[in-house]
């Protein structure tokens, strides 16, 4: 089964990700990892943090001469600002973030130690995890990509500048909408059999955990639920040229908790960074009386980065689906029963 598990803080010394069920036989390259992970720092409306780092992937384990041995894969991105023990104590809780709520979960009396972990730095090492994903589904030309569709109502990018221009001016921030498109997905990864198996619930779970996500869409499911039944679903074609096929996609190529062959469509609804620089009300936790919300350096808007970061988690998503599958302790066994189920589907 693959699974990962991440590890740092903000500013800690590093993060670190452990990505376990890799088959063996995979060539990696760091540098196709770095290149996520430089996309993810792009975008514009991105803060003074990303003119500090500058993000590479070391893999620790896992691999010979570049190749997966079918060992755990650990990565480390080291953090240029390390300064977690030096930094002040944050005793001003920041409507939205989660602050105060860890404060009151763990029993802090300073909002650091939650929001070291909580910030959104930690997704740098799920978008190295989901870069080797990405490696992988590119051995079976399973493609993956992503685009800003809306920020802060704005749709075209002259008009989607201008917004976070005005933010920036009135030291606000912005949300948006990100699009993940997957292609190249066979029909039937997932499962209608449980609900922990369906390939939808797996996507919205990844999907909603990239911090400021607030909303999850698959296909066209908004626009859907306003329409009856004739108007939405998909209907089944054939030819002998084509196999079997659909005319539109309202369902975002998943049906029943399986991937139907068509592509996968998911959006992430972002709501604004909660770091304002003109900040919101709170309280003192210390005193209890009203104050100013703490600052931290942090961005105007990052939908852009967001969209690179909805890719891998969708990325190990999918993986994890595919490697379900077809699972093998080898990229050749994969590939032997990918091959056999794709040749059965032109029967």
């Amino acid at each position: 089964m693959l699974r990962f598990l991440t590890a740092g803080e903000s500013h800690g010394e590093a993060l670190t990700g452990i990505l376990e069920g890799m088959p063996a036989g995979l060539k990696i390259n760091a540098s196709d990892i770095d290149k996520d992970l430089k996309r993810r720092q792009e975008g514009y409306g991105r803060g003074q943090r990303m003119q500090i780092e500058t993000d590479r992937a070391k893999i620790l384990s896992g691999l010979m001469r570049g190749v997966t041995i079918g060992s755990p894969i650990a990565i480390l991105i080291e953090n240029k600002d390390s300064s977690i023990d030096k930094l002040p104590a944050v005793k001003n809780p920041r409507p939205g973030h989660a602050d105060m709520a860890g404060i009151l979960k763990y029993g802090f009396n300073d909002a650091r130690c939650v929001l070291e972990r909580a910030s959104a730095r930690e997704t740098a090492v799920r978008v190295g995890i989901g870069a080797i994903c990405k490696i992988l589904l590119g051995e079976f030309k399973i493609n993956i990509l992503s685009r800003v569709l809306m920020i802060g109502g704005a749709k075209d990018e002259t008009a989607i500048k201008e917004k976070i221009d005005e933010a920036i001016k009135s030291k606000d921030t912005m949300g948006g909408i990100f699009e993940v498109t997957i292609k190249g997905v066979p029909p039937g990864l997932g499962s209608c059999a449980h609900c922990d198996r369906r390939l939808d619930a797996g996507f919205a779970e990844a999907i909603m955990a990239i911090p400021a996500v607030k909303a999850v869409e698959i296909g066209d499911a908004i626009e859907c639920a306003g329409k009856p039944g004739s108007k939405v679903h998909d209907e089944i074609f054939y030819s002998r040229g084509k196999g079997i096929y659909r005319k539109t996609n309202n369902a975002g190529g998943i049906e029943g908790g399986m991937s139907n062959g068509e592509d996968i469509i998911l959006r992430g609804y972002m709501k604004p960074i909660s770091t304002l620089m003109d900040s919101l009300n709170t309280i003192d936790i210390d005193t209890k009386k009203q104050a100013k919300a703490s600052t931290e350096r942090s961005d105007f808007c990052v939908v852009p980065a967001a969209g690179v970061v909805g890719e891998a988690v969708a990325a190990f998503v999918i993986a994890r689906a595919f490697l379900e599958k077809f699972g093998g302790d080898s990229i050749a066994e994969i590939s032997r029963n990918y091959k056999g189920y794709i040749a059965g589907l032109k029967m």
